[in-house]
């Protein structure tokens, strides 16, 4: 199955907006086996300029983000026509069916409490990618 993902995933590009480093690593190593190529921001402000000049076939949005917060993050993304399209997960440690709510209603994806499974983690990111 791995294979699988590996040969239908190969090149897609993967936006890490965290500002936790631990957090960060934890996603590269959980998707390191799909080849994806990473690129990592930890703040809002920086994360939105990289959806713009990355071109991320998937965003994986941090909330608690210093400066601009992951939901100001989201909404700029789904109200630029040139990045809505981008599939968004939304990370959290904030479980609370308000968050996950939000989160919905702004557009995301796909959402996902802190902590995580790995490999629950990795078949949410490739099931979005497909």
């Amino acid at each position: 199955m791995g294979l699988q993902y590996e040969v239908k995933q190969m090149g897609s590009r993967i936006l890490i907006v965290e500002d936790s480093a631990v957090i960060r690593r934890l996603i590269e190593v959980c998707l390191r086996a799909a080849d994806l190529e990473i690129i990592t921001r930890d703040d809002g402000r920086t994360g939105l300029t990289a959806v713009s000049s990355e071109s991320p076939d998937l965003v994986v949005l941090d909330i608690g983000l210093p400066g601009m917060d992951g939901w100001e993050v989201l909404d700029r993304i789904r109200k630029d026509p040139t990045t809505k399209s981008i599939p968004v997960v939304v990370l959290t440690a904030h479980a609370e069916e308000e968050s996950r709510r939000r989160a919905n209603e702004g557009g995301a994806d796909a959402f996902v409490t802190k902590p995580f499974q790995p490999n629950d983690f990795r078949s949410t990111v490739l099931s979005l990618l497909e």
